[in-house]
């Protein structure tokens, strides 16, 4: 659009200097024409040499008339056109800084915030109906003084039972200071601003205003669900942690009255089909126990109450005791069980219970989804930077990332069918990695569905201690037969 009326410019410039020139022109031949009319009329009174010699005079007098005249008509002809660009070119940029000043004007009015533009002297240079609305203001007009609108919020009780006067000229102090800033303050009817000021290189101040009761209310939403949960969640541990104890009472008198029948303490047992029925409850006894155990220990994890003695332990023992807890499972499949550990024993500063649990629980699912036949192989090593590293490798039935995912879930399990077909609460897992945060290690798990798992557990070096005495109890974990159960 410019360019269209940059190029009409131009062209009215031209006609009007061709205007010009022409006009010039006609001047000078209407001239020339009285000029030689005048020289006809003398050359017939005087005689002819006199008469040749007043021609050949108003003659060169009229042609440097002529080219002065057309000399100054080509200047003033220029000047016009270079007042008509100059011109032109002035009516473009007004026109453009209005389009500017509308554009950054419909922005400001619609950018979804309130904001204020004071300059130095505390005048009011910019806003729009945002900021208006927002304060509850009359309209106010250009270069409004920032004390007036404090007088009147003041007078209209926002700041609380003051004086007017007074509070708007402290206000004024606080304004132009600790720039930039963030405040919130609460308006009339209960809603919430959020206020950010920023100074400007001349002084001025520019601040925004925004409604932040919705999100407010809904972080205290958040904050109540969050406090309901937690308290839920303690609600829930300590339920459970009554509920093992007095679980755990008649049920040790099962176990140990059981286990007493199935030794005959008392005598041999007529039928003996009655000694089958009691080992059945002696083992079903076991396995609730070992239950209410992970249930009760989950619960302290979640908690964050689970404590954690301090002492040094011996990895090589720990997993040596850990085999032979899972060797006749193992035996029973024809799983074989295969380890690789240093000729040395490495201590580390832990609790032995929860050491042993990590790793009897890793063998264990080792063993439990491995196939018949298979193997499993256990690992233990310093890692280059001082660490111990432990790793339990089988070529199960593997999991997929979201099954993994689920069984790192408190009573996840990897699929349904695996819960059918192998049991378990699926608490194994998630306990152990309860287990391995509190030592302050990392649980890394690398599985693949239908090729097996790798799970390794990093313990860092401030945990793990320097090599100690050389190993006896390594003849135990390299014996054939624990090897081959």
């Amino acid at each position: 659009m410019r360019r269209t009326n940059r190029l009409i410019a131009i062209v009215k410039s031209a006609r009007l200097q061709h205007a010009t020139l022409a006009l010039f022109t006609l001047v000078v031949l209407a001239y020339a024409a009285i000029a030689l009319r005048s020289i006809w009329r003398v050359s017939d009174r005087v005689l002819e040499d006199a008469a040749s010699t007043v021609g050949v005079a108003a003659l060169t007098g009229f042609g440097l008339f002529a080219v002065s005249a057309l000399a100054l008509a080509w200047m003033m002809s220029g000047t016009l056109d270079r007042q008509q660009r100059k011109l032109t070119d002035l009516r473009e940029r007004e026109e453009q800084y209005k389009e500017q000043t509308a554009l950054l004007q419909s922005t400001i009015e619609h950018m979804g915030e309130g904001i204020s533009v004071f300059d130095r002297h505390g005048r009011l240079l910019a806003w729009n109906s945002r900021f208006v609305e927002l304060l509850e203001l009359p309209p106010p007009a250009e270069l409004t003084p920032l004390y007036d609108i404090l007088l009147y919020q003041a007078r209209r009780g926002d700041f609380g039972p003051v004086d007017p006067a007074t509070e708007a000229r402290g206000r004024i102090e606080q304004f132009y200071r600790d720039l930039p800033s963030v405040r919130e303050r609460v308006t009339g009817d209960g809603r919430t601003l959020q206020i950010h000021r920023h100074a400007m290189p001349d002084g001025a101040v520019v601040s925004l205003y925004s409604d932040i009761t919705e999100r407010r209310a809904a972080e205290q939403e958040m904050t109540e669900a969050r406090k309901a949960a937690e308290l839920a969640n303690r609600s829930k541990s300590d339920f459970l942690a009554n509920m093992s104890h007095e679980l755990r009472t008649p049920l040790n008198a099962i176990i140990g009255f059981s286990e007493v029948i199935c030794s005959e303490f008392l005598g041999p047992m007529r039928d003996r089909k009655y000694l089958g029925y009691i080992n059945d409850i002696h083992s079903s006894g076991l396995h609730l126990l070992s239950i209410i155990n992970d249930v009760l220990d989950m619960s302290k994890i979640e908690a964050g109450k689970l404590e954690l003695a301090s002492e040094i332990v011996t990895v090589q023992r720990v997993i040596a005791e850990s085999l032979r807890m899972v060797s006749e499972r193992a035996h029973s499949r024809n799983i074989e069980l295969v380890t690789e550990l240093s000729g040395i024993e490495t201590g580390i500063r832990g609790d032995e219970r929860a050491i042993k649990q990590i790793v009897l629980n890793l063998l264990s699912n080792a063993v439990k989804f491995s196939h018949d036949g298979g193997r499993v192989d256990i690992r233990a090593a310093l890692d280059p930077n001082g660490g111990l590293l432990i790793e339990v490798e089988d070529r199960g039935i593997g999991m997929s990332a979201a099954e993994l995912e689920r069984a790192l879930q408190p009573f996840g399990q990897a699929n349904t069918g695996a819960a059918r077909l192998y049991g378990g609460t699926g608490l194994g897992l998630p306990i152990t990695k309860g287990l391995v945060e509190a030592h302050h290690g990392e649980l890394m798990i690398d599985t693949t569905p239908e090729r097996g798992t790798k799970v390794s557990v990093l313990l860092p070096p401030l945990i793990a201690g320097a090599a100690i005495v050389p190993a006896k109890a390594l003849g135990a974990i390299e014996d054939p037969k624990e090897r081959a159960a």
